[in-house]
């Protein structure tokens, strides 16, 4: 397992990251632990959570996931072995996640609210990187493709993380990182807390895969010039890119079957793209997963590739991925598909 250093930090995460938000509703406590167990032992030392998973999120489930690492925490008292990050979440109508039934904001007593929240699940005393989950600001997210600007209430960046200033000195958490962010919401961080000297964000969280690509178009020379490396999640564009989808399939038990959350990834154009992946993964006699997330894993600003499996055997393929020798060749095709059609999913 390759080991790449965490923004500007100490830390050393390996190039795997095990993301967990299927934990407390398409997985149960003991296989999330079996999940953990083995993820250990071939070398991932870096978790991802969010105080608002499992998912899709709701009341019931909500805080499950956490919850299930902390319990194995408890149970395997190892802490130290992880760098564990999760998430608060941005502004929503989700009333569930605060005190007193109002949505949720990054205030600062909504920030301090939440993360001793997610400590207490957690059952830890610290967190290694605590990230914002999407702005506060209203902004065209998930499926959005280019800026399109939209009025509404927002706390000032500044502020914000002033906030987060106040968490990280009273030793609750180390680090913080942003996720669903745009460039100009990351330099506008990186800005104000040069300006105030107040946290600086180590790194961001934003989908990256074959077919959404559009870190690349500004987040990259971020990462590269400012040491914001990218954590990217979603690198089978949430199963598609397996192909287990193909041809209008709906598996029994996929995320797909049970949700029917995954519209983004259906399109005529997004369609093409990923028939011309699956044939180069057979071209080159690879599986198309491992192709995937190999993609994904050796781009050079990406910090960590956060995997995440309903099964074991989901889970060992996805995490021999890095076995996956790259290939002039393979680049190559794989770049010809996206010049002729660029970020079908975004």
């Amino acid at each position: 397992m390759d080991y790449r250093t965490l923004g500007r930090t100490d830390i050393k995460v390996s190039a795997i990251c095990l993301g967990t938000m299927t934990w407390g509703q398409q997985n149960t406590e003991s296989e999330g632990h079996a999940q953990m167990d083995y993820a250990l032992a071939e070398g991932i030392n870096f978790f991802d959570t969010s105080e608002m998973y499992a998912v899709p999120p709701k009341p019931e489930t909500q805080g499950s996931t956490e919850r299930i690492i902390g319990s194995w925490f408890k149970a395997r008292g190892n802490r130290d072995k992880v760098i564990l990050a999760t998430k608060a979440a941005g502004r929503s109508p989700m009333t569930w996640l605060r005190d007193g039934g109002k949505g949720t904001e990054q205030s600062r007593a909504q920030l301090e609210e939440a993360v001793d929240k997610s400590l207490k699940r957690l059952e830890t005393d610290y967190i290694d990187l605590y990230q914002l989950h999407w702005p506060d600001r209203p902004i065209n997210l998930f499926g959005g493709l280019g800026y399109r600007h939209i009025e509404g209430e927002s706390h000032p960046i500044e502020k914000i993380l002033e906030a987060l200033e106040g968490i990280v000195k009273s030793g609750k958490v180390r680090h913080i990182g942003l996720s669903n962010e745009t460039p100009w919401g990351t330099m506008s961080f990186l800005h104000h807390a040069q300006m105030k000297d107040l946290p600086r964000v180590q790194s961001i969280q934003n989908a990256y895969n074959l077919i959404n690509r559009t870190f690349e178009l500004g987040g990259s020379e971020i990462a590269h010039r400012d040491q914001v490396g990218l954590l990217a999640y979603s690198p089978l564009a949430q199963g598609y890119l397996t192909g287990k989808y193909q041809n209008g399939a709906l598996p029994e038990g996929s995320r797909k079957a049970l949700f029917n959350r995954l519209q983004r990834y259906e399109s005529p154009q997004t369609d093409r793209a990923i028939e011309s992946y699956l044939a180069i993964a057979r071209k080159h006699g690879l599986d198309p997963s491992q192709m995937a997330n190999q993609f994904v894993t050796t781009r050079p600003f990406v910090t960590s590739n956060i995997i995440g499996a309903t099964t074991m055997a989901q889970l060992k393929l996805a995490v021999t991925s890095v076995d996956v020798k790259w290939s002039e060749e393979l680049e190559k095709d794989i770049e010809a598909v996206h010049l002729s059609q660029p970020n079908p999913a975004p």
